[in-house]
């Protein structure tokens, strides 16, 4: 129940989804926040019990005002706006927090866009609470938004608005260079930059689509998507139109109840310090050949609890020679490191690595690691005669490895078996056909 004292926009919050802000008897903005029902979402601070920071906030709101959205992804745009316009006390404790996660446009003949850390930013000399982009930036970026709190939403609100706007995070092939396209491109989410297949001027008209659409423009995306609906139809291009069409019908119908239904269960939930989050980036991964020959390894990534196909990849192994399957593990770790030291964006480094294997192959990966400076939890899974079984290898004294271990077995037994199909696949192709894609 919310205080009589307290003043509300209207006299009630609607059952909607939308946007809040708490202020003060003075009329400062205390707190922005986004909710899936304003409703039961606010008024949850004033029935549960909270830590000292939040119990704080709630003694001071005099007035709630509320914005509500058509949808949650748009609720989602429009909190992280607000708060890097206003940047109230409770969200960002102190002007310099370099936690938070970032949207950036890259500045590119193929702009892409990625997920940036604060502090990431800083060590660039980009401040990125501020409104408007330095000169510093604009020399990286078209454009930064954020802050966001919750990464997970972000990227699943990425993933929810790539089908209509099909963005890329491939690099074009040099002049002259033929590619194959990559698998998103093969399902309708990368418009084949892979692949030479779209301009870069083409490429920045979709572009500038999703930085309306993270400006909170969706209004904007559709007028355009009309116009151009209706010049092909005009123009008897009729599959173009129903192209338009079906991108039309799937944005204002987007699907998105479950983005932030969590946050609505947790007041303003505390991120994990010095854990491993399960629903953070896990990856797996497999060896496959027969007596060493046409040897293969495998990497599966699992984000959210669910396989991210499209983050899969495949190794041919080619310095370790005869069945020596934890050499060819150190291999592609090895190699898969590197990338993540040249690439850092197109290759993020998980909160856990999955191993099929036991004792051996644990201590391969771990030293794989420690040789490329990177420290990152790794886990074994010995098979069993079944999953019931299967035992997990680990080093039984880290306690962010203890806490998780058991909790997440069916989750780590999913993602090892995910990591040998795709191997084996991976390996009967190169039997098959005496060659294959490197990764």
């Amino acid at each position: 129940m919310i205080p009589a004292s307290i003043t509300i926009q209207n006299n009630e919050l609607p059952d909607e989804p939308g946007v809040y802000f708490y202020y003060d008897v003075q009329g400062k903005l205390l707190y922005i926040g986004k909710a899936t029902s304003l409703k039961r979402r606010v008024s949850s601070y004033f029935i549960k019990a909270h830590d000292r920071r939040i119990a704080e906030m709630v003694s001071r709101i005099a007035r709630i005002a509320y914005q509500t959205t058509p949808t949650v992804i748009e609720a989602l745009v429009l909190e992280a706006n607000q708060i890097k316009m206003h940047q109230p006390k409770y969200n960002i404790l102190e002007q310099d927090d370099r936690s938070f996660l970032y949207l950036v446009i890259t500045k590119e003949s193929y702009p892409r866009p990625q997920l940036w850390r604060g502090h990431e930013l800083h060590v660039l000399g980009i401040n990125p609470f501020r409104k408007e982009l330095s000169a510093q930036a604009r020399k990286k970026f078209l454009a930064v938004y954020g802050p966001y709190v919750n990464g997970r939403a972000l990227r699943q609100a990425l993933d929810m608005i790539r089908p209509m706007i099909p963005w890329s995070d491939c690099e074009p092939p040099k002049k002259g260079e033929k590619t194959r396209p990559c698998f998103s491109a093969s399902i309708g989410q990368c418009p084949g930059v892979c692949s030479g297949t779209i301009t870069s001027q083409d490429y920045r008209q979709i572009i500038r689509q999703l930085m309306w659409f993270f400006e909170g423009k969706k209004g904007q995306i559709l007028r355009a998507w009309r116009r151009k609906m209706r010049e092909a139809s005009m123009a008897q291009e009729y599959e173009t139109a129903a192209k338009y069409r079906n991108q039309l019908f799937a944005l204002e119908h987007i699907k998105d109840i479950a983005l932030i239904q969590r946050e609505d269960r947790e007041v303003i939930p505390q991120a994990e310090i010095g854990g491993i989050d399960l629903r953070g980036r896990i990856e797996a991964y497999d060896i496959s050949n027969i007596s060493g020959t046409s040897a293969v390894g495998s990497m599966v990534v699992f984000e959210d609890g669910k396989p991210r196909k499209d983050q899969y990849r495949k190794f041919k192994i080619k310095t370790v020679a005869g069945a020596n399957d934890v050499g060819m593990l150190e291999e592609v770790l090895y190699r898969r490191l590197a990338r993540a030291r040249r690439c850092p964006h197109a290759w993020p480094l998980p909160v856990l690595m999955v191993i099929d294997g036991g004792e051996g192959q644990v201590r391969g990966a771990q030293r794989a690691l420690s040789e490329a400076g990177f420290k990152i939890p790794v886990l074994g899974i010995a098979k069993g005669l079944d999953r019931k079984q299967d035992r997990l290898v680990y080093d039984r004294t880290d306690k962010k490895l203890l806490a998780i271990a058991e909790r997440g077995k069916l989750l780590f037994q999913r993602a090892r078996d995910e990591a040998h199909r795709f191997a084996v696949r991976y390996h009967r192709t190169l039997r098959k056909l005496g060659s294959g894609l490197e990764s």
